[in-house]
């Protein structure tokens, strides 16, 4: 996936789940401030065990191949 086609998703996932607005926000705040990304993320698996985690990576893959094979 070339960083164009990248963007665009991003911003098409962004727009969908939260509104023009919200999404704009975010995109600032993240421009705005400089910041750690994996810092960033780790709140968001620590009640997640390592099986669970990779149960979802998993999934995670296996949905991207489904969808690049649409493509």
């Amino acid at each position: 996936m070339n960083e164009a086609v990248l963007q665009k998703s991003a911003m098409k996932c962004l727009i969908d789940n939260f509104g023009n607005v919200e999404a704009e926000r975010f995109i600032s705040l993240i421009i705005k401030e400089p910041f750690d990304y994996t810092k960033w993320q780790e709140p968001l698996y620590e009640d997640m065990s390592i099986v669970e985690l990779s149960e979802k990576a998993m999934k995670n893959r296996l949905a991207k191949k489904k969808m690049q094979a649409k493509e």
